[in-house]
Formats: C-alpha cells, structure tokens, sequence
C-alpha cells in the first residue's frame, strides 16, 4: 500500500457509541498510521448521534495536536471514495431491534443474545444485505481498500462476504480474544505482553488452546485460577462460575461466550431474570448510550471517557487500530482475526470462515495452522459454523426455509417446532428491515 499523504479511513456506523475507542486507538499510533482523513458515516436516523460523536472527535484530535481530518456524513459514496480502509461497525434496527432479538425467545425459554441463537440469526440477516451493499459500493469507488468488519456477528458476515461476494480483502474484527489476554494477564499478576494464547474456533466461539508465560505454558495453572472463581466475562454476559472438574477436563481456555452453550440452563435463568428486573441488555445499553451522549456532548471532553468501558467495548480500538496498523506497515505479528481457513483448522472447510491467530501482513492474515481441535469441542465448533454457513445462504437468498433449518441446528433452540415459533414471531418483528424474505404460502 503506497499513501503519499497519508491514509483515508472510513467508518461507517460512525455514530456509534464506541467511535470515540476508534479515535483514540488512531491517535496513539498517529507515528506509525498517518491518517489524513478519517470519514465518519451514519444514516439519517443517526444524524443527532453522528453529530455529538464527530464534534468529540475533532476536539480530541485537536487536543492530542494532530492534523486528522474528521468529515461527517450521511452520504456513503461520498464517503468511500478512494478510501483506503473502510471499518464498518453498524447495527441495522439500533438498539430497539437487539431488544427484540433479545426478548422474543425468552417467552419460548430460549437465550435471546444479540449474536448466539436467534438473536444472533436475524442480526445476520439485517446485516448481510448490507454489508453486500458496501461492498458494491467498495468496487466502485475504492477497490483497492481493506475491509475492516466489526459489526456481529462477525464470524456469520464474514462468511457471507467469502461466499457471497468477489471481495477479498476483508478482515473481521472482534475484542474477545484481547479482552481474554488482559483478563489471563491480570489473573496472573503480569503484564499482557508476556501472555501469548493460541487462539482458534470461530467468533464467539473461540478457545485458547494453550497460553503461555514468557513462553513457559500455563493452562493448567491458568484453569486452577479459573477454578477458585477467578472467570473471565465481559460487561454484557453474566459471570457465572464454571464448574471445576469440567474446566479441568475440558483443559482448553473458554471464552465468555461459551456458558451459553455449556451453562445454558443457568444462563437462560439469569438472562430472564434480568429482562424482568433491569431489562434486556439492549435496554440496559440504551440507558448507557443515554448517558454516555450526554458525556460526549460536554464541550470540556476531550479524550474517551472511561464510562465506555461499561459498554463492553473494552480493549476495542487496541484489537481494531492493531489490525490496521499492521497491515498498513505490514508487520508480521501475530493477531486473533476473522478469516478464510485456508486450511488452519482440519475439521472446518478450506472456504469458511474461521477466528484464529494469523500473521498480519500487507497482503492481509495468514492463518497460523493449528492441526485440529480436541474430540471434546470438534463437534460444537462444527455445528455453528454449518450454523454460520446455513443462516449466511439464508440471509443472502431470503429462503425461509433455509432460514428454518438454520435456527433449527443452532444448539440453543431444542426443536424446529419451537424455532418455527420464534422464527415466524421474529419474522413479523423485524419485516421493515427483512425485504429479502417471504414466507412460502404454504407454510
């Protein structure tokens, strides 16, 4: 990549809440990412939030002294004209369709979260439609650039783009596996730089399959911290203890997002529990995005506040300004990204989709091989990425009856007559963002 003047960087959904992580990421590696311009992007119903956001950006950039660029705009082509990296961190429906996803199944007694089962399934299919828009839009106006994908669920859109369109120089994005080394890092009492993980699985699916100290492998050790009920979660899942004897057997490094899947009675109660009591996560954040704007709207601000953090978006531009930076001076290091397999996992096809640690180079990640997963989790990882690949053709093609068998196989939902139930309901809730569907009249 040959910039004379420094980088055009393009984020759309850049009224989000967790742009201010964004910015700061950029501005601490200003050196080494010489950013011109850095284009922030929403739609018209995020206009007052775009707004509050980009004037807390200029004022940061201002007060770290650097000579960004910010631009507002609700115009995409505009926008990504000859960008050289577009981010995209967007939510189709806002925050009132998460609290959707989230509270529909749970009158069926199934997990409603915004990226596993269900909720994770229809935030697929507002989503995939899109993102296949931005990148025509992509192959237009700046077919050289990179794609930086964090919106979720991540691993089900990168799977889409691989299978369902001609790009490919996309990257998807998530702060699980950083947020895992901070938290192994603090467990043992050492700073994240001596820790080293060996991440593979899928997004939101990933396990560390060994982790190491200086070098020195300490799973073991790491799993009886674990077991004394030293968990690692995130803002946003519940930090229920793992069992003992299982966290040994298992001898793999789960991630927060696993107790859906391993603790899914107790999560389900826990989750339902607080719907009643606080309200789903969607509406818990809804009260946090409130405050946090009204932060953001403070003249004095001038750097990211450490409320954020609240919002579970801990660690995030380290994970997104990495990435961009180390392809940008391709430097070779060693990062956990969303990517084509190409071979790094043996039970998981060559084309899909896989989150596994990679070499960031110029030319994008190369995936570092890891043989094949333990028995004890081959199958689970399997069943979401036949999950990811069916809701991927679904979303694409708008059959419903793909979209059935995709909520059906999910681990989640106990039967296809309860995931009819939560698919039709679903259906009906989120119609003015589904255009691509229509339910068989036989049916």
């Amino acid at each position: 990549m040959t910039v004379q003047n420094g980088l055009k960087v393009v984020t759309i959904g850049g009224g989000s809440s967790y742009t201010p992580e964004l910015v700061e990421g950029f501005i601490k590696r200003y050196d080494t990412l010489p950013i011109r311009e850095l284009w922030l992007v929403d739609i018209p119903e995020g206009e007052e939030k775009l707004n509050i956001v980009g004037e807390l950006a200029k004022r940061m950039v201002k007060e770290a002294g650097l000579s960004i660029d910010i631009h507002l705009s609700l115009n995409r082509e505009e926008a990504l004209k000859d960008a050289d990296f577009v981010t995209t961190q967007f939510r189709v429906g806002m925050l009132d369709a998460r609290a959707k996803d989230e509270r529909i199944p749970l009158k069926y007694d199934v997990i409603g979260q915004e990226t596993n089962g269900p909720g994770g399934l229809f935030k697929g299919f507002r989503t995939i439609p899109v993102i296949i828009d931005i990148i025509k839009d992509m192959e237009r106006l700046c077919p050289d650039a990179w794609l930086i994908n964090f919106t979720n669920p991540a691993g089900m859109v990168t799977e889409a783009i691989y299978r369902h369109t001609n790009w490919k120089k996309v990257v998807g994005l998530c702060n699980v596996p950083i947020g895992m080394k901070m938290k192994v890092a603090k467990m043992m009492e050492v700073d994240a730089d001596r820790i080293h993980i060996d991440f593979a699985g899928l997004n939101h699916m990933i396990f560390g399959l060994n982790v190491y100290l200086d070098g020195e492998p300490i799973i073991e050790k790491v799993i009886e911290e674990m077991t004394t009920g030293k968990g690692m979660t995130m803002e946003n899942i519940a930090n229920i203890e793992w069992d003992a004897d299982f966290l040994k057997g298992l001898n793999l490094l789960p991630c927060p997002y696993h107790r859906y899947y391993y603790k899914t009675d107790e999560m389900l109660t826990e989750e339902k529990k607080e719907a009643e009591e606080k309200g789903t996560r969607a509406e818990v954040v809804q009260k946090l995005e409130e405050q946090l704007f009204e932060l953001y709207k403070d003249e004095t601000l001038r750097e990211k506040p450490e409320q954020l953090e609240k919002r579970g978006g801990a660690y995030y531009s380290d994970a997104a300004c990495n990435l961009i930076n180390s392809i940008f001076n391709d430097t070779g290091d060693i990062q956990p990204v969303n990517t084509i397999n190409q071979g790094a996992i043996a039970s998981i096809p060559t084309d899909s989709a896989v989150e596994v640690n990679c070499i960031i180079t110029k030319n994008g990640p190369k995936p570092i091989a890891i043989g094949d997963f333990p028995v004890t989790v081959r199958g689970l990882v399997q069943q979401i990425k036949s999950f990811e690949r069916v809701a991927a053709e679904a979303a694409v093609t708008g059959d419903y009856n793909q979209a059935l068998v995709a909520m059906t196989i999910n681990p989640l939902v106990p039967s296809d007559k309860i995931a009819k139930e939560i698919l039709d309901e679903m259906f009906e809730a989120h119609k003015d963002y589904l255009p691509q569907f229509k339910k068989p009249t036989n049916v």
